[in-house]
């Protein structure tokens, strides 16, 4: 038997590469004829996961992390028709079984079958039915036909593996974002945040036609990332009024549209920059959007936030100006990204070379014994996107 590895959270700011069982074909007592096993290729670590890992959620310890998922398919179920051994695949985050009505009308972020709790499942994450996370060597992927996007050249997607591993996660959500927000050809966008799924939204804005797109984040080198592939920034530290810096840039303090890449974390601009304020973000971008504009929030709010500051933000509670957002008929567009409505698209951009998505969130390739020195650095804000590479498969 195969041996298996993969980081697991043990409390606040602690994770651990430990010995895990290795994956069956099984989804408890049941066969899993579904599903497949896959050999981990790549697997990145998410600001989501960070979340967890900083105990702002009830994530349980033991939990096998990891939810960005690209890999070899190495055993597959009886009931597997399409997807065969030796198969270079991309895994949505969303787990969805492709039977249920929200799959069928493309919503898979919010599956009916997968999670007893509520609607919606991931690989190792809080709340999101107990399915074991990848930043492992091996995983088991359920519902494989559904759920897996096959490259169609291996070679030709090993040459490119450190973009088309975006496409399980940050580069689809980062779009999604943009998409719902209603980014299109000559907008001028506001991305608030330049983590990875704030650079992988500016980099979609780009890909989308905006005209002008502006990122705001505290973090000095975030915003130069940003300002690496054409974006203008702003500096949320400075004491100048959000939208008094963006005036200075494009003339008028408005945007057409907006995207909250940053969530329930937020903290407070100028002088309150190191206080923690979970509605700043959502407040802000309303009010620097136009009447009539809509916004993206892809970025991540709990129902349950242990670290929270106050009771009401414990069960996700949050002061919102949504009479500001009435009185101006913004749309609002929140929730999972449906990965599958948008990776086979977001792939032949990759392919076609339309875009250079790992360049843009700046990708960084460590093993898997290394994942608990990227954890720490990704919390201290360092401006890449970290790829476990288990196996040591990744070409330099």
């Amino acid at each position: 038997m195969c041996q298996n590895h993969g980081v697991a959270y043990i409390k606040p700011g602690v994770v651990e590469v430990q010995s895990i069982e290795y994956p069956k074909l099984a989804l408890g007592d049941r066969k899993c004829e579904h599903g497949v096993i896959l050999q981990i290729v790549s697997t990145n670590i998410c600001g989501s996961d960070q979340h967890m890992v900083r105990g702002r959620t009830t994530a349980p310890a033991g939990l096998v992390l990891g939810h960005e998922i690209t890999g070899l398919v190495i055993e597959a179920g009886r009931d597997v028709e399409f997807i065969k051994v030796g198969d270079l695949v991309s895994v949505p985050f969303n787990i969805a079984c492709g039977r249920c009505r929200n799959c069928k009308a493309g919503q898979t972020g919010i599956c009916l079958n997968v999670n007893p709790s509520r609607p919606g499942a991931a690989y190792g994450y809080v709340d999101m039915g107990g399915w074991v996370g990848g930043q492992a060597e091996y995983v088991l992927v359920p519902y494989a036909d559904f759920n897996l996007l096959k490259f169609p050249d291996k070679d030709q997607a090993m040459a490119k593996i450190r973009d088309l591993t975006l496409l399980s996660d940050i580069f689809p959500t980062g779009y999604h974002g943009a998409v719902t927000a209603g980014v299109g050809p000559g907008s001028i966008v506001y991305v608030a945040g330049a983590g990875p799924v704030g650079l992988a939204c500016a980099a979609s804005c780009h890909l989308l036609g905006a005209a002008v797109v502006i990122v705001g984040d505290m973090i000095p080198e975030r915003l130069e990332q940003a300002k690496s592939f054409g974006c203008e920034i702003v500096d949320l530290r400075k004491d100048t009024p959000l939208a008094d810096q963006i005036a200075a840039i494009v003339g008028v303090p408005e945007v057409d549209c907006a995207v909250d890449c940053v969530g329930f974390e937020a903290r407070g601009h100028g002088s309150d920059a190191g206080v923690e304020r979970p509605a700043t973000v959502l407040n802000a971008i309303m009010s620097v959007t136009r009447a009539g504009g809509a916004l993206g929030i892809p970025g991540l709010y709990v129902t349950g936030d242990p670290g929270a500051s106050d009771a009401a933000a414990k069960e996700g509670s949050l002061s919102i100006r949504i009479g500001l957002g009435w009185a101006k008929s913004h749309s609002f567009y929140t929730g999972q990204c449906p990965v599958m409505k948008y990776h086979r698209q977001l792939m032949n951009a990759i392919l076609y070379d339309k875009i250079q998505i790992a360049k843009a969130v700046n990708v960084e390739v460590i093993s898997l014994d290394k994942a608990p020195k990227g954890y720490q650095d990704f919390d201290k804000g360092a401006a890449k996107k970290f790829v476990i590479d288990p196996h040591g498969m990744i070409p330099n």
